[in-house]
């Protein structure tokens, strides 16, 4: 059943930096789960709710983000009408820079759909989670503007969007990025608007030369408009910095976590890669809770980790409480505790690399050490 909406992904957020794991891609391109990206789990709660025609505004470090999504195809998405649009930055023909206060792009795009309603997200939250109830209590509250929130706050170290709430709901007041808040209510980045006041919005932005097309810079309006928020209260991981993501990361090896966040009644789309099953050496010795993908040789010992696709663990290695990127290499004899390797990256025979719980230390794309 098709959604009368259309969806927009924001690819990048200025507010976020994960280091070496978004520094050579866009946010949304971030691996998670050992198979996916984060772009995933947004596109397909997108089209599990009906919703057939998808952009996503990629502003910067979008090649990694253009491989994954392609023609959209994994997600079916690649259709004659509707379908999957990248949205590619406006270049300054003087200083060969993105400009970021060029919104034609995304003006073209509302423009051209004859859906309704347009949902809007950011791409610093992982949730497998159904639109339709925040789509109908929107269209029931008669709001400008319907947002989820969570009751997660006092996030100390965090990213936030603290909110206040009148009697209806309505937000009266917002509180961003600060340390201590006075409740736990935390927007995240998933809204829906209308296709009209999007546009009045967007125009609104150009003319006064506003750079900011964010989640934020749409709440900020809250004085003039009526916005609506709306609780949720499945599982939800933020991703805001590298502890948020190790965290996330380490999580998905409870099996309830896991089970709830790939829910088959919500599947989980994401690109294919023909790969042999993981294959585990007799001579490996301990492995115990392993979230392993696909293409991994494990010949070592490995405890509460995840390994992306085609991993490799050497003989008489250990690695513990570690993520392992897409072909990492840790080599014979090498010890790993709280690292996260990065794709295509080698550990030397016999090296040692040890973080410490809360600050995992982190090997960037393509390094050999």
């Amino acid at each position: 059943m098709l959604t009368n909406a259309m969806g927009l992904i924001l690819a990048d957020n200025r507010r976020v930096h994960l280091g070496p794991l978004n520094q050579p891609r866009a946010l949304a391109a971030v691996p998670f789960a050992g198979r996916f990206r984060i772009v995933d789990f947004t596109l397909s709660n997108m089209v599990n709710c009906g919703i057939k025609r998808i952009g996503i505004v990629a502003l910067t470090r979008y090649k990694s983000l253009m491989d994954h999504v392609g023609t959209g195809s994994w997600w079916d998405l690649d259709r004659i009408r509707q379908g999957l649009y990248l949205i590619p930055p406006y270049i300054n023909p003087v200083t060969r820079a993105p400009d970021r206060t060029d919104a034609q792009g995304i003006i073209d795009y509302v423009e051209s759909g004859d859906q309704d309603y347009v949902f809007i997200s950011a791409s610093d939250y992982v949730s497998n989670m159904r639109l339709h109830p925040l789509l109908d209590q929107h269209k029931e509250s008669g709001a400008d503007m319907s947002v989820y929130y969570a009751r997660d706050g006092h996030p100390s170290r965090r990213i936030s969007m603290g909110l206040e709430l009148d009697e209806d709901s309505m937000i009266k007041r917002l509180r961003v990025d600060q340390r201590e808040m006075e409740n736990e209510q935390n927007a995240f980045g998933l809204l829906v608007v209308s296709r009209e006041l999007l546009l009045r919005m967007l125009e609104e932005m150009m003319a006064r030369g506003i750079a900011d097309f964010s989640i934020v810079g749409l709440l900020e309006h809250y004085s003039r408009l009526r916005i609506q928020a709306l609780e949720y209260d499945g599982l939800l991981f933020r991703i805001h910095d590298i502890e948020s993501y190790f965290e996330s990361s380490m999580r998905l090896l409870d099996p309830q976590v896991r089970n709830e966040l790939f829910d088959p009644e919500r599947p989980i789309y994401t690109k294919v890669k023909n790969r042999a099953p993981c294959i585990v050496s007799p001579e490996s010795g301990l492995l115990r809770n392993v979230l392993g993908s696909d293409g991994c040789a494990i010949m070592g010992q490995v405890e509460d980790s995840v390994l992306f696709r085609g991993c490799v663990i050497g003989r008489n290695a250990r690695v513990t409480n570690c993520v392992l990127f897409q072909d990492a290499q840790v080599s014979e004899g090498a010890v790993l505790d709280h690292v996260i390797v990065g794709k295509n990256s080698v550990v030397r025979m016999g090296g040692k690399l040890a973080g410490r719980p809360g600050a995992p230390l982190v090997v960037a794309k393509n390094a050999i050490v």
